[in-house]
């Protein structure tokens, strides 16, 4: 079966276009998303193009800040701090990659914990792993989300993770942790990687490689997310080599139309749960 992100996105949409709706309808506010962009990365600027529009679907405010290629430093995270203080802005997100002579880090922790959208601040990230209440990334919760709307036990499964970054791996481990799932973590380094996928239950792949992800490498039944996007001279695909694993799967996320649009879903729940949290709305 086909996990279809797209029209689960598409639902979340509605649901928290409803609650905006309420919000202002009983507060006069809408929460409001700050998006900052440093450079003209083509890809980027397709990404923020796409949030923005999303935010207007669901009536989230949103306003972009746009720094140059040459933008230092100390000038991007002066910016971040002026939006931290900014009290009419809810949620901030920093468009990732930046720019080679920044420091990605630097500047996630500069953003207020209570606004951090995206999760990927180091507040935001030990109150994961501590189990506290936050804001967690949001590919990860994305695909919490699909195992939810599919009925997907994670129970004492086994879930394999071909990925470690910030992004995607290592929160994704917390929480599937969090739902008793048995997890290990792989990475460029592992050795003898089909011996983790192949006894996975679920396995997840965020490589960024064509094909990379083969029928051979998984058993029979197991669920297969793919939340990389590769763009090819025929389009985008993932990880895997679609048509061979879907056979062999039980359930499979598409590229595209998987993963990909519940992130965007997932900021703009973030962005609302920041705002309710900052006017102590509960």
């Amino acid at each position: 079966m086909i996990l279809d992100g797209k029209a689960l996105a598409t639902k979340i949409k509605e649901e928290l276009k409803v609650a905006v709706e309420n919000i202002n309808n009983t507060y006069n506010k809408k929460p409001k998303l700050a998006v900052v962009l440093v450079g003209s990365d083509p890809a980027s600027c397709v990404y923020v193009k796409n949030k923005k529009n999303a935010c207007a679907f669901v009536g989230i405010e949103s306003v972009s800040v746009e720094l140059p290629e040459d933008t230092t430093q100390e000038d991007l995270e002066s910016k971040l701090k002026d939006l931290n203080a900014d009290n009419t802005i809810n949620g901030i997100l920093l468009q990732l990659p930046l720019p080679k002579h920044l420091n990605e880090r630097q500047a996630l922790n500069c953003i207020s914990a209570d606004k951090d959208v995206d999760g990927l601040g180091q507040e935001n990230m030990g109150r994961l792993l501590t189990g506290e209440d936050g804001l967690v990334a949001c590919t990860p919760s994305g695909i919490m989300e699909l195992f939810k709307e599919y009925k997907i036990d994670l129970k004492g499964k086994n879930a394999t993770i071909i990925n470690r970054s910030i992004l995607v791996g290592k929160p994704l481990f917390a929480l599937l942790t969090a739902q008793n799932a048995t997890v290990t973590m792989c990475h460029s380094h592992t050795k003898n990687l089909v011996e983790h996928t192949k006894n996975a239950d679920i396995v997840i792949t965020a490589v960024g490689k064509k094909n990379f992800l083969t029928a051979d490498m998984i058993k029979d039944g197991a669920v297969v997310i793919d939340v990389s996007i590769v763009r090819t001279e025929n389009g985008l695909c993932g990880d895997a080599d679609f048509e061979a694993v879907s056979q062999k799967a039980s359930y499979i996320t598409p590229v595209p139309g998987g993963v990909g649009p519940l992130t965007i879903a997932l900021l703009l729940k973030n962005t609302i749960k920041a705002f309710k949290n900052q006017n102590n709305i509960y």
